[in-house]
């Protein structure tokens, strides 16, 4: 089979990155880039350069790469869906539910493949995390908490801290416990004077009863990326940014100390570092989506998958609008 006929449409920091990552895969070809700002990275090289998606669909291209701000994924992947052309849309989906529920429908309709970038799948401490909690190191599962926050990215401008990071958050938690969100409850602040929000938490249950909890903002002045997963025999906690899994094991000496083991609740046991493979998270979503075109391996973030996020995303936002509790449907 020809290699797959590939584009990417937005060449900003995220494009950047999609279009090393196609150029080094297997069965693909880059035919064409396009950004209405110019390639201010300098990335196009050899590539031919155009200022929109109607130059990009007239190339020829099989799949594109949809790396624009939100508020354009609707208007950019229903052009190429439309067209029969398969899309890698960043997440979130879209910016509304309305134009995530229309995408979803459009590639039922057309027959292609929509993949959302939540790359967070694909890191490899999240996915050896999801691999032994099926393995059922832990047991039951009691509790997920999540710790996401950064410096300002000044590149956003068109959506807040919820929609641009906690949807990560939102999505890795439903997928590594296997369980959609039951309720959600948040609070957000604006610390930076713009019209979105900047810090969030996060609190929520899990159809499965499993709680969950997220601390989430992008007004830190360090990056932090974290996601800790009790369960009955201990805990296992993903450090994303080095791509580490530790296992935390309760201990099963007694502790003679009263004090102490009052104040512990378990004791503590042994801590394992996991020795895991780690392939950059970027290369693995694309090698998922490239086999999800040619012969429909599953792997992707489905359209569908990515609608539910967004659902809870919405959740989140009309919680901390109304300083109420919002029950999910199931």
């Amino acid at each position: 089979m020809a290699d797959l006929r590939y584009g990417v449409v937005g060449l900003g920091s995220m494009g950047r990155h999609h279009v090393r990552n196609i150029r080094s895969l297997d069965g693909a070809e880059l035919i064409a880039v396009a950004d209405p700002f110019g390639d201010k990275f300098g990335v196009a090289g050899d590539t031919p350069l155009f200022t929109d998606v109607a130059q990009v669909i007239d190339a020829g291209v099989d799949a594109v790469v949809v790396a624009v701000p939100t508020s354009e994924h609707h208007a950019v992947a229903k052009q190429l869906i439309e067209n029969g052309i398969h899309v890698l849309v960043e997440k979130p989906l879209a910016a509304t539910i309305e134009e995530a529920r229309e995408l979803t429908g459009l590639v039922e309709e057309h027959g292609v493949v929509g993949a959302v970038g939540y790359v967070e799948r694909c890191n490899p401490a999240i996915r050896a995390m999801r691999e032994k909690i099926e393995e059922g190191l832990l047991g039951q599962i009691h509790q997920i908490a999540t710790v996401r926050q950064s410096p300002f990215p000044a590149r956003i401008k068109d959506v807040g801290v919820v929609k641009d990071l906690a949807t990560h958050d939102l999505d890795l938690t439903a997928w590594v416990a296997k369980s959609e969100y039951q309720s959600i409850s948040a609070t957000t602040n604006n610390a930076s004077g713009r019209d979105y929000e900047d810090f969030v938490s996060i609190n929520g249950i899990l159809a499965n009863g499993v709680i969950v909890n997220h601390l989430v903002n992008w007004m830190s002045p360090y990056k932090e990326r974290k996601t800790v997963v009790t369960g009955e025999n201990g805990a296992l906690v993903a450090e994303t940014v080095l791509g580490d899994l530790t296992y935390y094991k309760n201990g099963i000496d007694e502790i003679e100390w009263d004090q102490i083991s009052n104040f512990r609740g378990v004791s503590e046991g042994e801590v394992i570092r996991y020795a895991i493979s780690k392939p950059e998270p970027l290369s693995v979503e694309h090698r998922a989506f490239r086999d999800a075109v040619v012969n429909g391996k599953p792997g992707i973030v489905t359209f569908a998958e990515g609608l539910r996020t967004m659902r809870v995303v919405e959740a989140a936002l009309e919680s901390a609008n109304s300083n109420q509790t919002v029950l999910l449907e199931a």
